[in-house]
């Protein structure tokens, strides 16, 4: 737990509050000159009406509404902010907190979960206090969706160095406010899940006019025709016309009620997140990164001179004039006459014509920017985690002070740990609740943040691109009559098959092999398991409580090597010093254990 920065964050949240406090004593005098001047411009205008000054009247009028209109968005401006210094304050108390292990606010991307997953639901990295919890610091779906991608799959090498250079510039104390106001920014907005896929999918498959093209003409020359005879009515003509063409317009409104209403209710479900990517990416795109792969970035966010967000900002003012369609009134007159409804879906046809492609680009971009982000803050928060290097050498995995990032105590215990090469098997055996499992975890999940372009807990860390492979939680399911043992073997087939079809390396962690089965069998199968794998582009990592096992080590010599866990007994006291030691494990504190639960164990056995 690093209590400095704590403290630091902290302080910052209190900075902000105060910030905070000023904003909104401010944005309330403005509330209440909004008003004043809403009364001022209406009793102006009863004076000057009352005394049949009509012009005196209706200039009070204007100004007082001119005015109105200057302060109600001086007042949003205001609100903004505000809204802004909130959201930065609450920001950094997220990040005081995280520090103290307090995950369980947080989202666990519970969406992503899959026990299917290589590594995914063994190393924690979504769910109940994962790692998502803790790196993640966006709201938007294809942020999330990004960094949820990266902790899935590792990065190629040039990837990796790209992002850790990125991660490093936006870390630098001198980037923190630019960092923390660019993830505010989309706090602002209510966010849906995957609501941008789901939106440019759709307006690629919406092709309203080119399957209606008699409604094109309509669109421009009916409006025209129906105002022209409303006009010629009120001059003395007949009102048949007018109503002949208003018909027309009601005809073709309801006959094609179905697309309108799915028109605006798609367009609607993205304003919210529309207005958050704009935000962000004005926030980007005057910033001049020095990091080359940063400023490659914000340079996709120009289209022949032109910024992005301006063609977002085009589409949000399309959702918006759409949306008029919600006032029962409004909706009657603008749909009635002027085809309303008909003309927004053009412009957002044509809208999708001319920037779907480069928009849809932009959101590429601004995702893998919230995903940097992320990992920025996380290193900011915990600046004495390494930057992994990455090794040529097959299999290489070097750590100094190597620890778990979920472990928030004070005391956490850090190790050293070191192995390289193919072929090999670290036999990590361990009496119970010593640390052997917990320190295959540490080494699975700094693996998957090197691999990601994140910092590792470690001081030091070395690691050569693998794919990470695990077999820990293997449990029974009813639903498809699979046993725990059964489960385990269906995991360890995968394995098999990974290492025997493909060319990728495989860094695997097996814990506890085979424990659905009897001592003998367990012992033969998990020996046998080992030989194979010597014979495969693998390597990697195995806990057991199986003491023979350590034996292989004379029988693979160099490709097998025995660590242990110790604990010592005291009294009715176990003491574990969860420090990793080469050598078999000399320890044994199963049955002291059973003693302390009430077991009747002599002893002598102990």
């Amino acid at each position: 737990m690093n209590q400095k920065k704590i403290e630091y964050f902290t302080e910052r949240a209190k900075s902000l509050e105060e910030q905070e406090r000023k904003a909104a004593s401010k944005l309330g005098l403005v509330s209440w000159l909004r008003v004043a001047v809403f009364v001022a411009g209406a009793l102006l205008a009863w004076y000057f009406f009352s005394a049949d000054q009509n012009t005196a009247g209706a200039i009070s009028l204007v100004v007082a509404y001119v005015l109105f209109v200057v302060v109600l968005r001086w007042h949003t401006r205001l609100d903004y902010t505000y809204k802004q210094y909130m959201l930065l304050r609450q920001l950094n108390e997220e990040e005081a907190e995280r520090l103290g292990g307090n995950l369980q606010k947080f989202d666990g991307g519970a969406a992503y979960i899959n026990d299917q997953h290589p590594y995914t639901s063994d190393l924690d990295i979504f769910g109940h206090n994962s790692l998502f919890q803790l790196i993640n610091r966006s709201v938007s779906g294809i942020g999330k969706n990004k960094l949820a991608n990266w902790m899935q799959k590792a990065a190629p090498v040039n990837e990796i160095l790209k992002r850790q250079s990125a991660v490093g510039a936006l870390a630098q104390p001198a980037q923190l406010d630019w960092l923390q106001n660019f993830i505010a920014k989309s706090r602002h907005y209510k966010h849906t899940e995957a609501a941008a896929a789901h939106f440019i999918e759709w307006l690629r498959k919406s092709n309203f006019y080119k399957e209606h093209p008699i409604l094109k003409l309509l669109l421009f020359v009916l409006p025209v025709l129906t105002l022209g005879a409303i006009v010629a009515w009120f001059m003395g003509y007949s009102g048949y016309i007018a109503a002949s063409f208003l018909a027309v317009q009601y005809l073709v409104s309801f006959k094609y009620t179905a697309a309108r209403d799915e028109y605006y209710d798609k367009s609607i479900g993205m304003y919210e997140a529309i207005r958050s990517y704009k935000d962000q990416l004005q926030h980007i795109e005057p910033e001049k990164f020095k990091d080359p792969y940063l400023e490659e970035l914000r340079g996709q966010l120009f289209h022949d001179g032109a910024m992005v967000s301006g063609c977002i900002s085009k589409l949000s003012t399309i959702i918006d004039y759409f949306s008029w369609r919600l006032s029962t009134l409004m909706s009657f007159f603008l749909n009635t006459i002027l085809m309303w409804d008909f003309f927004w879906m053009y412009r957002l046809e044509s809208w999708k014509q001319n920037r779907l492609d480069q928009v849809e680009h932009s959101f590429e971009v601004l995702a893998t920017f919230e995903a940097l982000a992320s990992i920025a803050s996380f290193q900011v928060a915990n600046p004495d985690y390494a930057v992994p290097e990455l090794s040529s050498v097959p299999f290489k995995f070097k750590a100094e002070e190597l620890a778990h990032p979920l472990i928030f105590t004070v005391s956490r215990v850090a190790n050293n740990f070191e192995m390289q090469g193919a072929g090999k098997t670290m036999v990590v055996t361990g009496s119970n609740m010593s640390g052997k499992t917990t320190f295959l975890r540490t080494v699975g999940i700094n693996i998957v943040l090197a691999l990601m372009g994140a910092p590792a807990c470690a001081d030091k860390l070395k690691v050569a691109p693998v794919q990470v492979y695990t077999a820990m939680r293997t449990a029974d399911n009813l639903a498809e009559n699979t046993s725990s043992f059964y489960a385990e073997l269906k995991r360890l087939r995968i394995l098999l098959q990974m290492t025997e079809e493909e060319q990728e390396p495989v860094f695997y962690l097996l814990d506890e092999i085979l424990k659905g089965t009897n001592s003998r069998d367990r012992h033969a199968g998990a020996m046998a398991l080992i030989r194979q794998l010597h014979q495969r582009n693998t390597s990697g990592l195995i806990s057991t409580h199986d003491l023979e096992l350590g034996a292989m080590e004379q029988e693979l010599t160099g490709s097998v090597e025995n660590y242990s866990f110790n604990s010592t007994i005291e009294g009715d006291k176990i003491i574990f010093d969860y420090t990793l030691q080469r050598g078999i494990c000399r320890s044994f504190n199963a049955s002291k254990l059973m003693q302390l639960m009430g077991i009747a164990i002599e002893e002598e056995t102990i």
